[in-house]
């Protein structure tokens, strides 16, 4: 990947499209200009580096982003992107609420901008030119500006206007990574194609199906895959173990055999849970007991990995130098059927601290690894789920390809 940082980018006394991930939750009943509305400010927090690097260089801003999913028809209010100038006006900068997105007064708001100064365009998605990737809907946002700067990692995998349709009319020398997307693509690199060996890989979530190009892509690549979560089920029917009424995805069992055979041929350990918390039903005050091997009885559900997998799945854990953790172990968010993931996002951190790289991607592991106090500890949390996903999965990311030099 050969792209560009903004610290290489020469924008003193220019206009600077700022293409950013602004999609935060709202809090209801709060009016749009205060900035309580937003609830959680992190997607806002993790690109302001890359926002102050530019204002500080002499550069005027025109800021972007999506939020939520609007019709596509024109201006609506519940997704406005009022609460985000209001929370950035109370953190001191100098921002304005642009009139719409694209159009001669858009221009003119952006063609009036100081050096220092920030226009927040409305959300982009109001235009279904932004998700059609129009071409006259890209060429207009990029009137707006005489540079472009992508920070919003979590959209990079979307062939969107903003995103990768808007920046073929930039000049090369003028087209750059924010710093987010720059720290979330050196991170991904580092796993995805130079990583420290042993590399494991921890993958869980419900289906196999979500996760087949990326389990493909670390068969060969990763000395062992650690697998738990709904989609271990498809796998151990493959195999041949009793299931119970756990989760499976009964037409994607002969592929299930297809990925372990892949494995064994490869050389890579694909490890499968070797006992189970289970329940009759899914609930979190439900009944839970524990399997006495890999077979889950008939009519019980497993809900969580058991004690005698989190034991296996430590010690692979302990002899690694590079991991990857997408996906949680079980139902976490009930107590009861939480241990096994909690237990996982420890020892990742206990391998932090070692030395080890640990990357977690996935926005359950990342709510997992939030619950366990251990976030912070990690070397690398991707803030885009789905990004890191196709990434990590060998496929190409409409906004990383279009930053290419």
């Amino acid at each position: 990947m050969a792209f560009r940082s903004v610290r290489d980018l020469d924008v003193k006394g220019l206009r600077v499209f700022l293409r950013a991930d602004l999609n935060v939750p709202l809090k209801d009943g709060v009016t749009a200009e205060d900035p309580k509305t937003v609830a959680d400010a992190t997607r806002i927090t993790e690109t302001l580096p890359t926002l102050r690097f530019l204002l500080g260089q002499g550069a005027s801003v025109v800021l972007a982003s999506h939020l939520g999913r609007p019709k596509g028809e024109g201006f609506e209010a519940a997704f406005s992107l009022a609460p985000v100038a209001a929370w950035l006006q109370q953190e001191g900068f100098a921002v304005k609420l642009a009139s719409g997105v694209t159009g001669a007064a858009v221009e003119a708001e952006a063609a009036a901008l100081a050096p220092g100064e920030i226009l927040l365009l409305e959300n982009l998605r109001f235009d279904k030119g932004e998700t059609k990737n129009r071409p006259d809907f890209a060429a207009a946002l990029a009137k707006l500006a005489q540079a472009y700067v992508d920070d919003a990692f979590g959209a990079s995998h979307r062939a969107h206007a903003s995103v990768s349709g808007m920046v073929a009319d930039f000049p090369k020398d003028k087209v750059a990574a924010g710093f987010l997307m720059e720290k979330e693509l050196k991170a991904l690199a580092k796993v995805a194609h130079d990583p420290e060996k042993p590399l494991v890989a921890i993958f869980g979530g419900a289906k196999v199906s979500d996760k087949i190009d990326l389990i493909r892509n670390f068969i060969g690549r990763a000395q062992s895959i650690l697998i738990g979560g709904g989609m271990s089920f498809t796998l151990l029917k493959a195999k041949g173990v009793g299931i119970g009424t756990s989760l499976v995805e009964e037409d994607k069992v002969d592929l299930a055999r297809e990925l372990i055979a892949e494995a064994e041929a490869k050389g890579t350990q694909l490890l499968l849970p070797l006992d189970h918390v289970i329940s009759k039903e899914f609930r979190g005050d439900a009944l839970a007991s524990l399997t006495q091997d890999e077979n889950i009885p008939g009519g019980m559900m497993a809900l969580d990995i058991g004690p005698e997998t989190v034991a296996a799945y430590l010690e692979v854990i302990r002899g690694a130098r590079t991991i990857l953790w997408n996906g949680p172990m079980g139902v976490f968010e009930m107590e009861a059927f939480a241990s096994g993931t909690l237990a996982i996002a420890e020892e990742l951190a206990e391998a932090a601290d070692r030395g080890a790289f640990v990357l977690v991607g996935g926005g359950d592991s990342v709510a997992a690894a939030n619950m366990a106090g251990v976030a912070a500890r990690m070397g690398h949390v991707s803030t885009g789920g789905g990004a890191s996903l196709e990434f990590l999965s060998g496929l190409t990311l409409p906004g990383v390809a279009a930053l290419e030099a």
